[in-house]
């Protein structure tokens, strides 16, 4: 005869430990949280095209009110008509004012959509501002004056003025000016202005009478473990006969 094999451990019906059945309200990864997670992602997509198109009216905001550097010609080269001027300086400066003020915007916008934040949203604010920041420099300097400054001086002539093209010298600063202020601002509006998660309670059990039930808080002045229950006469001893 042998010993019948020991059947699996069979978890019980009201074991605490034991995972929730797939599908139930209390098992993680529900349709409820997955589709949450898709709209987050088609709103993250959605904020990076918008920025990306955004970046156009940055670039002919730039193409409108950067300086332009005034340069002419003579029989042997182009030259700056001022040398002292500050209008190269003043193109990067203009376009990451523009930048910092659609960061601005950008940011804004994206948590009144969505209050409650998000990876998702933090992404497609940095991703659509670098790019629309890159659409901007490239539409700005393709719409200004020619790069081709000989050909350029040939055409109007010796000793006339004519624009510098429109260049950003400090490229890596200014591009990134837009994803940095965007990612700031929001995350401020975020920490300041969003909705915040509910503190749990703390509830204590009670006894019928309203106090705590005994042993809660130590062993009580009558049990075997309290000095009254090593000093104190036993239980059920009568009092001493003479």
């Amino acid at each position: 005869m042998t010993a019948p094999l020991t059947p699996p451990h069979q978890p019980q019906p009201n074991e605490p430990w034991q995972a929730p059945p797939s599908g139930s309200h209390l098992a993680p990864g529900t349709d409820e949280e997955a589709r949450e997670r898709r709209a987050e992602l088609r709103q993250g997509a959605v904020i990076t095209v918008a920025l990306t198109v955004a970046g156009i009216g940055l670039g002919l905001l730039w193409l409108w009110l950067a300086p332009r550097v005034p340069l002419v010609a003579d029989d042997t080269a182009v030259l700056l008509k001022d040398s002292e001027g500050e209008e190269a300086i003043g193109a990067d400066g203009t376009f990451v004012l523009l930048a910092l003020a659609f960061g601005v915007v950008a940011a804004a916008g994206v948590f009144l959509l969505r209050r409650r934040g998000g990876i998702p949203l933090v992404v497609g604010l940095a991703l659509g501002g670098l790019l629309g920041s890159l659409v901007a420099w490239r539409l700005g300097t393709w719409l200004g004056p020619t790069s081709d400054v000989v050909a350029h001086a040939k055409e109007v002539g010796k000793g006339v003025t004519f624009d510098a093209p429109l260049e950003l010298h400090a490229v890596g600063a200014a591009v990134l000016a837009w994803p940095i202020a965007a990612m700031i601002v929001h995350l401020g509006l975020t920490a300041l202005f969003g909705p915040r998660d509910p503190e749990p309670e703390w509830e204590f059990p009670r006894a019928a009478s309203g106090e705590a039930p005994a042993g809660a808080f130590g062993p009580g002045p009558g049990s075997a473990d309290g000095p009254a229950g090593e000093d104190g006469p036993a239980a059920g001893a009568g009092p001493d006969r003479p």
